[in-house]
């Protein structure tokens, strides 16, 4: 029987070369990032053989069926509890943000219809991940309790409660190559879909008469859109001196405007269903417009409602990142950047969606007044060496000596500036 310290080691080992292909496969995700997290609050209880190892976390429950609004809540030493089928990118790279050591999702993190590497992240990132936990789990322990996991099995006041399946790298792994040879089939389900929506949704996203009145003029500037998806972070920061020097009318979707909050930045537009931005946003002053779908019906209205807040109602068919080009589009804007966008199969599926009808509408009709920041940050990026420093140091140094040398009256001011230093030094 092996030492239960390199047990241990075994278990949290980083990931093998299997999720190292996994995660390669996007170009777009640092997975030095996610290596650099720490292992905290865990210790091995027992131990039967040299392939099992009974883990244990304690921590303070913290859950939401809805894990973009959980995220919000989780500090480092909790245990989130989330409903969420095939978790996508962006919320588990949220998710690795907030520290957490323990993800039980109750629900199938990975369903095999796409090949979705959100937990493939959390593994990645050294979180302990237990699948399948069942929804009675909610009814069960409440926001706040005080909860272990041993194994695959969670303890409420030493009483078992819910148990799940542990996933490892390789599981994941397995799981990841099943549904990408899945893939053919659920691109031409997608391709179906968008087709058959396209002849309906075209007169809800191509008639302008639709766009609602702002108080923002538009006409013949610039507007950044931030959207909450791939990348959308680090490609906002690569854009500042472009916001600095031109001054886009700045436009956040949903968790897009906390990005431009957190940035320093304040959106003078929030638009979508206001389900995944923080009340602090909304109350910053911007221009709010709830998105509503044909029928009228706009989720996000009664928040707003809630909290005093004077909104416009945009009913459109399509994605809130979809009415929000319109929106520019329609009212003169002479360039649309877009940050965060959903362009490829995999990021649709990710954000839930079964075609892409009112996305290639949109592109259809803004054009070349799109310009789409995908990948930005990646395009360029200076390294500035210490040696170059250095001699730009010296450089200017020595024209401060030439021009000293050459100059008497500069010389004599130096002189006497040398000596009340000392005189107030003492010296």
């Amino acid at each position: 029987m092996e030492e239960p310290s390199k047990l241990l080691s075994k278990e949290t080992s980083a990931p093998t070369n299997d999720i190292n292909k996994l995660l390669s496969a996007n170009d777009s995700l640092n997975i030095d990032m996610l290596r650099s997290r720490k292992h905290s609050r865990f210790s091995l209880l027992n131990y039967k053989n040299k392939e099992a190892a009974a883990m244990h976390f304690e921590g303070v429950a913290k859950l939401d069926k809805k894990t973009k609004k959980l995220v919000k809540r989780l500090h480092s030493g909790d245990i989130a509890i989330i409903d969420h089928e095939d978790l996508d990118r962006v919320t588990a790279e949220a998710l690795v943000e907030t520290g957490v050591d323990v993800v039980i999702n109750a629900s199938c993190f990975t369903s095999g219809k796409y090949p979705n590497t959100g937990p493939a992240i959390l593994s990645a990132a050294g979180i302990y991940l237990i699948d399948n936990v069942g929804g009675q789990i909610f009814n069960l322990v409440k926001e706040g309790a005080h909860i272990s996991v041993q194994g695959e099995t969670i303890y409420l006041d030493e009483k078992a409660v819910a148990s799940g399946k542990k996933l490892t790298h390789m599981a994941l792994a397995r799981e990841y190559e099943k549904a990408n040879s899945r893939l053919g089939k659920e691109l031409e389900k997608f391709a179906v879909n968008t087709l058959e929506y396209m002849q309906k949704e075209k007169e809800l996203i191509l008639d302008g008469s639709k766009v609602p009145e702002t108080r923002i003029n538009f006409k013949g500037r610039h507007v950044l859109i931030v959207v909450r998806g791939y990348d959308y972070k680090a490609d906002l920061k690569a854009l500042r001196t472009y916001i600095r020097e031109v001054k886009p009318i700045l436009i956040g979707v949903d968790g897009g405007a906390d990005a431009l909050i957190e940035e320093g930045y304040t959106p003078d537009i929030i638009i979508g269903d206001m389900d995944s931005v923080v009340d602090g946003t909304l109350r910053r002053g911007a221009e709010l417009i709830v998105h509503a779908y044909p029928g009228g019906k706009a989720p996000g209205l009664k928040r707003l409602e809630k909290l005093g807040l004077p909104s416009i109602i945009f009913e459109a068919a399509g994605t809130s990142e979809d009415i929000a080009m319109i929106l520019a589009y329609e009212k003169g804007a002479d360039l649309i950047v877009a940050v965060g966008s959903h362009l490829n199969l995999i990021e649709f599926l990710d954000k839930g969606r079964k075609g892409a009808s009112s996305t290639f509408l949109v592109r259809l009709k803004i054009g070349s007044k799109l310009v789409d920041a995908k990948g930005v940050n990646k395009l360029y990026r200076s390294n500035i060496k210490i040696s170059y420093l250095i001699i730009l140091f010296l450089a200017g140094m020595s024209a401060i000596t030439a021009i000293v040398a050459a100059s008497p009256s500069i010389r004599q001011s130096v002189h006497l500036l040398v000596i009340q230093l000392k005189l107030m030094l003492g010296i």
